[in-house]
């Protein structure tokens, strides 16, 4: 059973006009309005091959997007990976030694390892320590309807609703392999206000991910005041919202065998009908839907040991 191939039809922008900024941070550029408000982030490239963060973060760059009142900041995260991306392989500048989005626990953070992508995370984290609202912007593995990926607290799905867009929302706790930055300490806290999504745009490679991610972040801006209705008129590319569709996770299944096989080729958003069908297999061990209705999200290729092969979930409304 082969995957699918995909073509890499974006160019990915030279970023390097942005690497001194203006935070002490290479690749981080703030902007202050000299207005009371919030300080609101749009970040890219947390994985060095998902293009489109990249782009949207260089469009608002270039069309001199500036907050209306508080802050707004814009970041490059993963610079190193995005520096090898190679359209001959576009899978492998992902990261350079480990997961950036899996490392965002204070432990991590505070504990002895050592990486490309942690040194990294600890230069920034100050930065991410001031920030109330984030949109962190990512791209799948596999064609598949933009996801927002909200959290798995209130708060997440309510501010997931209030951008109206994309139309599918999903609910979820994370992975096992550790914790990401949409997660990181007062973001996954019921009890405090600020605030992160993490939208995935589509295919990381197809130009309709790079229109998604710029609507996603125009209308991020929008919600917090920091652009006005015209800018984004002026800007955006899809006006019609359909209704959303909320998925709530409920389990993820992690790989724990050195082999891990699909029992079909899943793209993402498949819903399995009935209770016991099988999934795939954990080495020998067989894999089955928990419940009727089951949707499978974001169904992997990277099925390594300790990694998420796939999340289940059921539709909320």
């Amino acid at each position: 059973m082969s995957d699918p191939v995909y073509t890499v039809d974006l160019t990915p922008p030279d970023i390097r006009p942005y690497r001194q900024g203006n935070t002490g941070i290479d690749y981080a550029t703030t902007f202050d309005s000299g207005q009371p408000g919030p300080h609101v982030m749009v970040n890219a490239v947390t994985h060095g091959n998902e293009l489109c963060g990249a782009i949207a973060v260089d469009f608002l760059f270039r069309q001199g997007i500036r907050p209306l009142h508080g802050k707004l900041t814009l970041s490059f995260a993963n610079i190193d990976a995005y520096a090898r991306f190679d359209r001959v392989n576009p899978t492998a500048s992902r990261f350079v030694e480990e997961d950036f989005n899996r490392i965002w626990s204070e432990e991590v953070l505070d504990g002895p390892r050592d990486s490309v992508e942690l040194r990294r995370a600890r230069q920034m984290r100050p930065l991410f320590d001031s920030v109330d609202y984030l949109l962190d912007i990512h791209s799948m593995q596999h064609t598949t309807a933009p996801l927002m990926l909200c959290g798995p607290l209130d708060k997440g799905i309510a501010l997931a609703r209030a951008l109206k867009h994309p139309e599918i929302v999903v609910s979820d706790k994370g992975h096992a392999a550790g914790k990401r930055l949409r997660d990181y300490r007062f973001f996954g806290d019921a009890g405090d206000p600020r605030n992160a999504l993490l939208i995935e745009c589509g295919q990381h490679w197809e130009k309709s991910s790079a229109t998604v991610a710029i609507d996603n972040a125009l209308r991020f801006l929008l919600h917090f005041g920091m652009i006005d209705m015209e800018t984004l008129n002026r800007h955006v590319s899809t006006q019609t919202l359909p209704p959303q569709q909320i998925i709530q996770v409920t389990e993820a299944v992690t790989v724990k065998n050195d082999k891990f096989t699909f029992a079909e080729p899943y793209l993402g958003l498949e819903v399995i009908e009935k209770k016991g069908s099988l999934l795939g297999h954990d080495g020998d061990v067989p894999v089955h839907t928990p419940y009727d209705r089951c949707v499978l999200i974001m169904p992997s290729r990277r099925l390594t040991k300790g990694q998420t092969a796939v999340r289940l979930g059921r539709y909320l409304d």
